[in-house]
This record gives structure tokens, C-alpha cells and sequence, in this order.
């Protein structure tokens, strides 16, 4: 049998540290899993912004002409002038390696987004030709019409 002298009574002090422990540790175990959860919830948001980039960046991609070889814009802006006014040639080419812009003193080279300044002095056409690296050649015309 066991004799009083085994059994020790608790003390309110001994009670009060296992009690403690004990929800320190559920309060420990609580902020835990807070952080892992917020964690887990960002990394999804993370994954579906960075899903929302690459398909906006496909998009763009493709607007700017993908892969393929193409003159994606050629205007003139104004179409009509005066004599001794300005106009601006633009164009917007993809993948090219060279362009060239008749007749046309000025530099042009390959771009998505490019304007030129002419002062022609009667009714113009130009020709922006395009060159890619395998030699393939793609032209577009543009009127100018002075008045």
C-alpha cells in the first residue's frame, strides 16, 4: 500500500507553472499556426499575381508582333498638309533586322514604336521596307498629300 508520505499534496505554486505551461504552449501552438496559415494564403496570392504577369506579359508579347515577322503599323500623321509643312512618319515593325524608308534621307531602324519628320514638297508616297534575318522582305505605303 502506499503510505501518505508517497504522495506529495500539490502546491498552489506547482499548480499555477503546470497550468501555465500548459496554455503557453496552446498559446504558442495558436500564433503558430496563424503564421503558417497567413504564410500558405500570401504564397497563393503570390502564385496567382505572378500567373496574372506572365499572361498579361504573353498578351504584350503578342501585341508587339510575337514571333512572327511583320510591319505592324506605317501612317502618316497629318495625311494632308500644306506646302512647307511637316509630317510625321511612323512605323512599328517585329522581328526585323534592317528597315529602310523611301525616299527618305533621314535614319530609321527597326522598331516597335518609331517616327520620322518629312517636309515633302508635293504629293509623296513612301515605302518602309522591312528585312529580317533570313532575308525575308515585307513593304508597306503611305501617301502624303500636299496642298
Amino acid at each position: 500500500m502506499l503510505s501518505n508520505n508517497d504522495l506529495e499534496p500539490r502546491t498552489g505554486f506547482r499548480n499555477y507553472l503546470i497550468v501555465s505551461s500548459v496554455l503557453i504552449v496552446l498559446v504558442l501552438l495558436y500564433v503558430g499556426w496563424i503564421f503558417y496559415s497567413r504564410a500558405r494564403q500570401d504564397r497563393a496570392i503570390e502564385e496567382k499575381a505572378a500567373a496574372q504577369q506572365r499572361e498579361q506579359d504573353r498578351k504584350t508579347f503578342e501585341g508587339m508582333g510575337g514571333n512572327r515577322f511583320a510591319i505592324l503599323g506605317f501612317y502618316a500623321n497629318p495625311g494632308t498638309i500644306r506646302r512647307g509643312d511637316s509630317v510625321d512618319l511612323c512605323y512599328s515593325v517585329s522581328n526585323a533586322k534592317s528597315v529602310t524608308l523611301e525616299p527618305q534621307s533621314n535614319a530609321v531602324w527597326p522598331a516597335f514604336s518609331h517616327c520620322v519628320q518629312v517636309t515633302p514638297r508635293k504629293t509623296t508616297a513612301y515605302t518602309l521596307t522591312a528585312k529580317d534575318a533570313a532575308g525575308n522582305t515585307k513593304t508597306a505605303t503611305v501617301r502624303v498629300e500636299v496642298r
